[in-house]
């Protein structure tokens, strides 16, 4: 029997930890990443979702994106990308006139962003949580 040792691409995989909505929009992104438009407008839409559960709801993503770095819940670099991320995803949602659609390079890039603020606001601080409950156990 021939057993699969290695797949490529490597399927991409999201934390199901993440918020049920940020969950299906980043899952939906990744699958879609052969239709670059769709996917970069579902990362957007993981984006948006993140913040929200954040408790940043008020105005539009835009405004969301400068709050969060104002509270430092990202970075300013995080900032640029995350707006990077939030006009990419308006460029086929708004069917821009000067560039519509997005790249394939530029729709991997909106979904590693996107994962990669799942993993920062998300997973890595449950992560830290549950070292620090086996660290207090073994006290």
């Amino acid at each position: 029997m021939l057993e699969v040792a290695e797949l490529f691409p490597a399927p991409q995989a999201v934390d199901s930890n993440l918020p049920e909505r940020v969950f299906k929009y980043l899952t939906q992104a990744l699958e879609s990443i052969h239709v670059p438009d769709g996917a970069v407008m579902l990362a957007g839409s993981a984006v948006d979702a993140m913040l929200k559960e954040k408790g940043l709801v008020e105005g539009s993503l835009y405004k969301r994106i400068d709050m969060a770095v104002e509270q430092n819940l990202l970075t300013e670099e995080m900032g640029e990308w995350a707006h990077s991320v939030r006009l990419g995803s308006n460029r086929p949602r708004h069917a821009d006139t000067d560039a519509p659609h997005v790249t394939p390079e530029e729709a991997k890039q909106s979904c590693e962003f996107a994962k990669t603020l799942g993993m920062i606001l998300f997973t890595l601080p449950q992560r830290i949580e549950a070292g620090k409950r086996v660290a207090q156990k073994a006290i």
